[in-house]
């Protein structure tokens, strides 16, 4: 599997996703709100980049799995080492607020692991990419600059949801003494980190697998410490795909939290 051209094609695949979302985001009344059974919203922008994401990556790669928030689940993929994650439109909450803080999310799991990820926030026109092994990069206004976490120690920086409030994660703010905080929505955080602006990402609640992959590939290969909230690595194209344990993405060992 060339990771080189699937990670070109994911770039290309997103960024024509996110001209699809911003048609919508500047037309409120196309919105079209839904809500899901479990009571997340959905909008007309998530639909349309689901079928632009999910039609030119299985036209592309057709030897590999799909699995997407939007999509409906085909559980062949459980056989298939090669899966694509996919969030069309991660932090839809965001982009019902119009606060710009959503992204398009891709990612390739090989044997359960991430080796490719791509999120590209269409309100900033910011591309964030990583392959396994190659290290992970920010493009923007024609500029690529290589990512690579701080080595921030003394008052971290902490980023949180914008939409999600967590006891736990209040507790451990107070223990520790942090204050140097940013709340940002979306996989954005977990860029945040990657390009250095900040240090601590702690998320307990339930998240699913397509929140996490490409976000997961990229922090590492800027050097970043992604695990679950037991210290074990999480995994993709899973029988059950919500992230029940939690996960934490932190710059370097000294800034890892304990309750």
């Amino acid at each position: 599997m060339n990771y080189e051209e699937i990670l070109e094609v994911s770039r290309k695949i997103s960024v024509t996703a996110g001209k699809a979302i911003m048609e919508i985001y500047n037309k409120e009344e196309i919105w079209q709100v839904q809500y899901k059974e479990n009571h997340s919203p959905l909008t007309l922008a998530d639909k349309k980049a689901h079928e632009i994401i999910a039609q030119e990556l299985l036209a592309r790669f057709p030897e590999c799995a799909l699995l997407s928030e939007e999509g409906e689940d085909d559980r062949k993929r459980l056989d298939n080492p090669y899966c694509f994650v996919v969030d069309p439109l991660d932090g839809t909450k965001e982009f019902i607020k119009k606060n710009g803080q959503f992204t398009v999310n891709i990612a390739l799991a090989f044997q359960g692991r991430p080796v490719t990820g791509v999120i590209y926030a269409p309100a900033t026109g910011e591309l964030y990419y990583a392959a396994k092994g190659t290290g992970a990069f920010l493009e923007k206004d024609g500029k690529t600059a290589r990512l690579h976490v701080s080595q921030r120690t003394q008052d971290p920086r902490v980023v949180m949801s914008s939409s999600h409030g967590c006891e736990q994660m209040e507790r451990l703010l107070k223990k520790y003494h942090l204050t140097n905080l940013v709340r940002v929505g979306s996989s954005i955080k977990g860029c945040m980190i990657a390009r250095g602006d900040a240090e601590i990402y702690y998320r307990h609640n339930p998240t699913m697998e397509w929140d996490t992959a490409a976000m997961q590939c990229i922090v590492e290969e800027a050097g970043g410490i992604f695990r679950q909230m037991d210290g074990s690595e999480m995994t993709y194209n899973r029988e059950d795909c919500v992230n029940r344990k939690g996960f934490f993405i932190i710059n370097c060992e000294q800034n890892k939290l304990s309750e």
